[in-house]
């Protein structure tokens, strides 16, 4: 698994790592039931501190993607699974877009609108896991 960041992006670090492992899942390389890193590995790997990846980790336990157990560490949860299917399908509005001469900020936002339009107050990439602060 490749987590990147980017230490001058104005974007928090824990984002960054959220975002690296919704990726890897877009990108078929992490599947349900995967472990991830532990939060000091990844943390000493990456040169940051354990809370800012822990950070990350309740933020993708709060989507529903993961799962934090005690003993187990961050297991991918099987809601992840929708993200790999349609994975194909965003690389393909992705492309779409960029042939049209929308950049994927405007189609975030689009998607993001639509969302909004149609009840889904998740907004931030959940997958059917809980509101933030929600347990399960």
């Amino acid at each position: 698994m490749l987590i990147r960041i980017d230490t001058d992006s104005a974007r928090p670090l824990f984002e960054q790592i959220a975002a690296s492992v919704r990726a890897e899942v877009l990108a078929g390389r992490l599947r349900p039931g995967d472990r991830l890193p532990a939060a000091r590995e990844l943390a000493s790997a990456i040169d940051v501190n354990v809370h800012t990846v822990l950070r990350a980790y309740q933020d993708l336990r709060d989507e529903g993607l993961v799962d934090l157990r005690r003993g187990r560490g961050a297991v991918l949860a099987a809601a992840a699974a929708p993200l790999a299917e349609i994975g194909e399908d965003i690389a393909a509005l992705v492309r779409r877009g960029a042939a049209l001469g929308v950049t994927p900020a405007t189609l975030a936002a689009l998607i993001a609108a639509h969302g909004s339009a149609t009840g889904d107050r998740r907004g931030s990439g959940a997958i059917d896991g809980p509101a933030a602060g929600q347990e399960r």
